[in-house]
């Protein structure tokens, strides 16, 4: 049992890191667009041109990176947390519920809650 939380950290940052890295590098094929004018086209048409998606990944692999080494798995969900909470509020108010049951997406949530779950007397630190 007291291996659980380094195999999860381990899988949730590789999971991270190869998303990431996929965007970064561009490996894999490119998803198409969605429709024009749709919400998730102006949202992505805002964050694309920017950069904004850049540092986003950058972020991912570097909290992907934290996580995966237990001494710096709390600081990488610190990096993580916000990043899947805007992944969520995609899914709920951009895609309106569309794909909020995605294998993935689900994977990703139930990974980072353990793992807040598991650190929580750390955490429990930054509310005194």
């Amino acid at each position: 049992m007291k291996h659980i939380p380094n195999i999860v950290g381990g899988l949730l940052g590789l999971m991270f890191v190869a998303f990431g890295l996929m965007v970064l590098l561009h490996l894999g094929p490119t998803p198409p667009a969605p429709p024009e004018g749709s919400p998730p086209a102006l949202f992505m048409g805002a964050l694309m041109p920017t950069g904004y998606m850049t540092f986003v990944k950058v972020l991912e692999v570097a909290g992907g990176l934290l996580v995966a080494i237990p001494k710096t798995r709390n600081f990488g969900l610190l990096v993580l947390g916000p990043i899947i909470v805007n992944i969520l509020a995609f899914h709920i108010f951009i895609l309106k519920g569309a794909m909020i049951f995605d294998p993935v997406l689900i994977t990703v949530c139930v990974f980072a809650a353990y793992l807040l779950w598991d650190g929580r007397k750390a955490f429990c630190g930054l509310l005194r």
